[in-house]
């Protein structure tokens, strides 16, 4: 696929919301489960916390005492393991008792003082704490007042838990969630180039059907296409048939413009040929000049004319073979040879007539100039041709004295002759190459292996 199609376009659009948006959508998804399960966290620890009240009052006015099972089993593990719960008299100089779970194994925590907690009434603070081991603390903290003795006492009472187990699940969450969202761009991208390719899937059937229409295997675009597209399909099909009908009245109004012109001149001409003055000889003068100018455009359009038809195919090999034939009979005298290389599946997209006309020329040429030996080759090359696929090239080699530089420009000149010994009009080169541009293609002279003149033709191959 080229970049510049609409297959491109539209799996690049896929792919770039693959590559932006999921990876948008997977961080805020992300985001909000952290969200989540942190508020998830702080509520267990908050009910830990009204656990922990509950079971360590003593209802006596004693200080709170030890519960022999607390909450989770993690809180009575001699291990630390970042569940962690210590009640302790809210006056730090009142500091001749701790009560202690399991997993500090008697070693009390070390937390900054606390803030917030100015009275007993306060909710309680949550924040996170590092300790100097490294493990990393969600710390629930709350301040509790006994008023059940003679003197009121206040206690804080922390619960704490291990904040890993949220980055933890945090992270198996973006994992398992990058994997999904991965295989659904993976999924959306193969969708995308599924739809791609079934969605224009009528436009590869519209380029077929100019293809076979511009090779000459069909004269109109056929098929059942989808409704959106039926449109299209009848416009050019609409097109076709009038630029054929364009070139059909091309062809008459040439044929007619040439009839019209050339009665009157020759009449013209046969007039001023009887009369011996200078006047009579004048007038046929430029009698012949306007006749060589009508001829030279006249075949200009009908040049055109033909090269404007779509879908103008010609097999090259039946073309070389007849000329090569008709060659032999005309020179039969000066016993020419002739070496023809030339594929039997080539074909010219163009008309038969210029093809003829072009390699007509060019044989003729050979042999007027030939010693013994007239050689052509016909290749298929890939494309010379500005927006063709492929190139038809195609080499006139004789073995005769050849042209240096300066005559080979000369002789493409239109009506000039190097060496008036032999019959012509000097059109006939220059035919060749108005031919050849008008088909797009290109027309030169240069030295042959032989020894004499190659002249190579490039022209559109069907």
């Amino acid at each position: 696929m080229r970049l510049n199609s609409l297959a491109v376009r539209l799996i690049a659009a896929a792919a770039l919301w693959s590559l932006v948006v999921l990876p948008i959508a997977g961080y805020l998804l992300s985001s909000f489960y952290r969200t989540q399960i942190e508020q998830d966290f702080d509520i267990r620890l908050g009910d830990l916390m009204s656990l922990l009240q509950l079971a360590s009052a003593s209802g006596d006015g004693s200080p709170p005492r030890k519960p022999a099972e607390f909450g989770d089993l993690l809180f009575n593990l001699p291990v630390a393991n970042g569940w962690y719960w210590q009640i302790e008299p809210f006056d730090s100089r009142n500091q001749n008792w701790r009560l202690l779970s399991n997993s500090l194994t008697g070693q009390p925590l070390k937390l900054p003082p606390p803030s917030g907690l100015s009275n007993p009434s306060d909710s309680g603070v949550l924040y996170n704490h590092r300790l100097p081991d490294g493990q990393r603390l969600r710390v629930n903290q709350i301040r509790v007042q006994d008023s059940s003795g003679e003197t009121p006492t206040d206690y804080l009472y922390t619960i704490t838990g291990n904040r890993d187990e949220i980055d933890q699940a945090v992270a198996n969450f973006a994992f398992y969630l990058g994997m999904s969202l991965g295989v659904l761009g993976l999924g959306l991208l193969a969708l995308t180039l599924l739809q791609v390719r079934f969605g224009l899937q009528p436009l590869r059937k519209i380029e077929n059907g100019l293809a076979r229409i511009r090779s000459g295997e069909a004269d109109r675009l056929e098929g059942e296409l989808p409704v959106e597209i039926t449109p299209l399909q009848t416009e050019l099909n609409a097109l076709i048939k009038s630029n054929q009908d364009i070139i059909e009245r091309a062809r008459t109004h040439v044929g007619n413009l040439a009839h019209a012109l050339k009665t009157p001149l020759s009449v013209i001409m046969n007039e001023a040929r009887t009369s011996e003055n200078q006047l009579a000889s004048k007038v046929n003068e430029q009698a012949q000049v306007m006749r060589d100018q009508i001829n030279l455009y006249l075949d200009r359009a009908r040049m055109a004319a033909r090269t404007g038809v779509i879908g103008g195919v010609t097999e090259v090999e039946p073309v070389v073979a007849g000329l090569a034939r008709a060659l032999s009979r005309i020179f039969e005298e000066r016993q020419l040879s002739f070496e023809i290389d030339c594929p039997a599946d080539l074909r010219f997209r163009g008309e038969r007539q210029d093809l003829e006309e072009m390699l007509g020329n060019l044989m003729d040429n050979a042999c007027k100039w030939a010693s013994g030996v007239v050689a052509l080759k016909a290749s298929r090359v890939d494309s010379e041709i500005k927006g063709e696929a492929a190139a038809l090239v195609i080499t006139v080699d004789d073995d005769g004295p050849g042209l240096s530089p300066d005559q080979r420009q000369m002789a493409l000149k239109r009506g000039r002759r190097l060496d008036e010994s032999k019959p012509g009009s000097g059109l006939g080169l220059s035919i060749v190459g108005d031919l050849a541009e008008l088909y797009q293609g290109s027309f030169d002279l240069a030295d042959a292996p032989l020894g004499g003149l190659r002249a190579r033709l490039v022209l559109p191959a069907a």
